[in-house]
């Protein structure tokens, strides 16, 4: 099992994305599924599926190097893109599915809303250091999971 960068977990949501069907996934909205994916890949697995730091913005959990990578776009569309499946295996598969189908729904306000009820959010977010650290996601995400299934 390779390590994977918030890179690939990004272009992996973006792989999903049907424009034909009105599908629009901005840098907002990218932001808020990669966090998803982190948080309950380190609830289930006890692993990250990338070591990028996520940060509590004003908008929510913001991994800062997709941020640079998309901020052109603004608020506006990211265009999809095409990704290789054998470097994901299937287990990652299987979550960033998941995570797409449960989140991938919902508006990039309405998952920005969301987060913000969140304490992995709200505690890092009023701090100096607002790095929201993958054993506060762990411990959320497991609570989680409980209500769930």
């Amino acid at each position: 099992m390779h390590t994977h960068t918030c890179h690939d977990i990004a272009d992996y949501f973006l792989s999903l994305v049907k424009e034909d069907e009105g599908d629009l996934v901005s840098n907002l909205k990218l932001q808020k599924l990669v966090y998803y994916a982190q948080g309950f890949s380190l609830a289930m697995n006890d692993k990250p599926l990338f070591e990028e730091p996520i940060e509590a913005w004003q908008h929510g959990p913001v991994c800062v190097e997709l941020y640079h990578r998309f901020k052109d776009y603004g608020g506006g569309a990211i265009p999809p893109v095409q990704v290789d499946l054998s470097e994901y295996d299937d287990d990652t598969q299987e979550l960033l599915n998941e995570v797409n189908r449960i989140f991938g729904q919902f508006s990039a306000w309405k998952l920005r809303n969301l987060t913000h009820e969140e304490p992995t959010w709200l505690n890092a977010y009023e701090k100096p250091d607002d790095t929201i650290t993958q054993k506060a996601m762990k411990d959320y995400f497991k609570t989680q999971l409980t209500e769930e299934e």
